[in-house]
């Protein structure tokens, strides 16, 4: 059936011609700003003489629109199965769309964390591949080269799990892997380390989120040797209590 305008109606109106002055539809090109701090927790001190009281924390965080990002990634650990003192890193990174849930980025890092009783820091390029896979699962994939030429690589997945509106579980699995060793940064070459965790977080609001959870940490390998020398325990198994934010 053809609608014909009445004398009253204005033909844009009924037949959808746009008019110089509208606004568009749809603000594809709109930046924001999107900060996740994923973990920032306590972890106290085990009985006997197992490991120290320590901290951690894993944020990330981006500013652009859909296709194009500046990403930002921070990761801070002390007295882990991986690091026997403090390490803390820091990367800036371009993020590019690629396919439906996936970012490819690239772009730099920088570590620093003690060594015989002094501080080393190195300086790193970045190629990663970040999305979601099916059945929900979020990962993060990047591969590490240093100015020495020194490959590594990194390799994370998370899952929540809806208990309730509220209540909800988080698992968290994450391993680390070099081709060279590099004694410094207490790096074995193979298998660097394993790490399983579970958080249960309550939201108090979507925004706000007080955790308390467990994390299994084991090095491997030359990496384990390494974290001995340094008077590290390369196996633990951790209480954590914490907070996830984002804004």
């Amino acid at each position: 059936m053809t609608v014909k305008p009445s004398q009253t109606q204005d033909k844009s109106q009924v037949y959808g011609v746009s008019q110089p002055d509208w606004p568009s539809p749809v603000n594809d090109q709109e930046r924001r700003l999107f900060t996740l701090v994923d973990v920032l927790e306590y972890r106290p001190r085990t009985g006997g003489g197992g490991s120290n009281s320590d901290y951690r924390w894993d944020l990330e965080g981006w500013y652009g629109g859909d296709h194009h990002r500046l990403w930002f990634k921070s990761e801070g650990q002390r007295d882990t199965a991986f690091k026997a003192d403090y390490d803390v890193d820091f990367q800036l990174l371009y993020g590019r769309f690629l396919w439906k849930h996936y970012d490819i980025q690239a772009g730099a890092r920088m570590e620093t964390q003690s060594f015989r009783g002094g501080n080393v820091t190195r300086g790193m390029g970045v190629i990663g591949l970040q999305g979601i896979v099916p059945y929900n699962y979020e990962f993060e994939s990047a591969l590490f080269i240093d100015q020495r030429g020194a490959v590594s690589a990194r390799l994370a997945y998370t899952k929540d799990f809806l208990l309730t509106q509220r209540l909800i579980l988080q698992g968290r699995f994450e391993t680390n892997l070099a081709i060279q060793r590099v004694e410094e940064f207490t790096t074995g070459s193979g298998l660097n380390n394993l790490e399983f965790g579970g958080r249960l977080r309550y939201e108090i609001r979507r925004e706000f989120a007080p955790y308390v959870g467990l994390s299994l940490d084991r090095s491997y390998g030359e990496t384990a040797t390494l974290v001995r020398r340094q008077g590290g325990d390369p196996s633990q198994i951790r209480f954590v209590v914490g907070v996830r934010m984002w804004f």
